[in-house]
């Protein structure tokens, strides 16, 4: 992974309370997993941003590498990577995605 990927993930999870790496855009996800994390986020009223992999092949790379997560989409909430799919719609079963919204 470049330093500047690397750099550019870093700078941005740390300036955004909430980020979201999927594929394609929030109006248009390109996998149903994508489309679940930001139905979820929008069930909840939360506020993100999102970035696109599909139309960065260095930043699907990249995001990856900076993780240690193998898929996308991925969600940082507070400077944190809190997981894919599975970990949200598990964290907002239980109450613990809204209560880490709002910390």
């Amino acid at each position: 992974m470049s330093e500047s990927i690397k750099d550019t993930i870093n700078k941005t999870i740390k300036e955004n309370k909430v980020v979201l790496y999927m594929k394609g855009t929030p109006e248009s996800p390109m996998c149903g997993f994508s489309a679940k994390v930001v139905q979820i986020l929008n069930q909840v009223g939360a506020i993100y941003i999102t970035f696109d992999v599909l139309s960065d092949p260095n930043l699907r790379q990249g995001i990856k590498d900076f993780s240690q997560w193998p898929t996308i989409p991925q969600l940082y909430i507070n400077g944190e990577f809190v997981g894919g799919c599975d970990i949200c719609i598990e964290m907002m079963e239980n109450g613990e995605l809204e209560a880490k919204l709002n910390s």
